[in-house]
């Protein structure tokens, strides 16, 4: 074990359901693999969105609250999520959603790549970036961290995780710095944010939960936990999340971290061909699956 691969999943925070569904199986394409239960509040849903296997790397989930304020990114905050573009489709795909009205604005540049920005339905930005590496439109490219103090993040992700310094940009009031894992695997590139003046952000519909980072198996994530403490970072224990085990610890800056397993997998319940189709419940709720049913809306996913 020498450093983490890059992205695990990313989570994220939304408003009623049925929006939300609709923008990232629609305007995204990603699929819905999965189709589960808040742990800590079985009448809320936990949707899961990747590629049709559920790969780590292109897992993007959401807590939707139907109630759920607006919230607002600031530091000590994940601020935006990016999916990485192939050269080939980055045209046809951003002309695409232009003319649907779902862009922002043109393409931009950041660190040499073309960039386009689409708000979801709570006004979350979602980056979509070209990238001569990506094999298809499902992988993430980066995860923007938003920092008070960048240096001492930095510190954790290059002492500890492995990540490599990869450059500097200056876009305004706002300094981007940007790390990469080393490696080939999706989602291996984070960017460090400060703005000058920044208010304080604020947890709600709309703004990111936690960053999870891989691990290929419970023992190396055994091992990350010893690293961690030894270097003054406190995880928590082991939470078995069914389809990986997980253990979180806040960052200096205050983002939410976790560090995810690879299996088992999203098909330990359900076959690859019907990945995200039932509700699927953690084993203490099933003998609760009549009333939650009752308590969940019905949900329409695109074919």
């Amino acid at each position: 074990m020498t450093s983490i691969p890059g992205i695990h999943h990313v989570t994220a925070i939304s408003g009623a359901p049925q929006p939300n569904v609709d923008f990232i199986t629609g305007a995204l394409g990603q699929k819905l693999v999965k189709k589960t239960v808040n742990f800590d509040d079985p009448g809320t849903y936990h949707l899961y969105y990747g590629d049709a296997a559920g790969s780590p790397g292109t897992i993007l989930t959401f807590f939707p609250f139907a109630d759920a304020g607006p919230g607002r990114a600031g530091p000590g905050m994940a601020s935006a999520y990016a999916y990485a573009i192939p050269t080939a489709d980055f045209d046809r795909i951003s002309d695409d959603l232009a003319v649907r009205g779902l862009t922002t604005a043109g393409a931009g540049q950041r660190f040499g790549e073309r960039i386009v920005t689409l708000r979801d339905p709570d006004g979350a930005p979602v980056e979509l970036i070209e990238s001569a590496d990506a094999q298809d439109a499902h992988g993430f490219h980066s995860v923007t961290l938003w920092e008070r103090d960048p240096e001492r993040t930095i510190r954790l992700l290059t002492d500890v995780f492995g990540y490599q310094h990869a450059g500097t940009e200056q876009e305004g009031a706002v300094e981007r710095q940007r790390l990469i894992a080393p490696g080939a695997e999706r989602g291996r590139i984070l960017d460090v944010i400060r703005v000058a003046g920044a208010q304080p952000g604020r947890q709600g519909a709309g703004t990111i939960h936690h960053v999870a980072f891989r691990t290929k198996d419970d023992a190396e994530q055994v091992e990350w936990m010893d690293r961690l403490a030894r270097a003054g970072h406190r995880t928590t224990p082991v939470t078995d999340r069914q389809y990986f085990n997980a253990i979180y610890f806040r960052e200096p800056g205050g983002v939410l971290f976790e560090i995810a397993t690879d299996p088992p997998g999203f098909s330990v319940d359900e076959s690859a061909e019907t990945l995200g189709q039932a509700l699927k419940l953690p084993p203490r709720y099933e003998a609760m699956r009549d009333r939650i049913e009752r308590v969940l809306p019905p949900l329409r996913v695109r074919s």
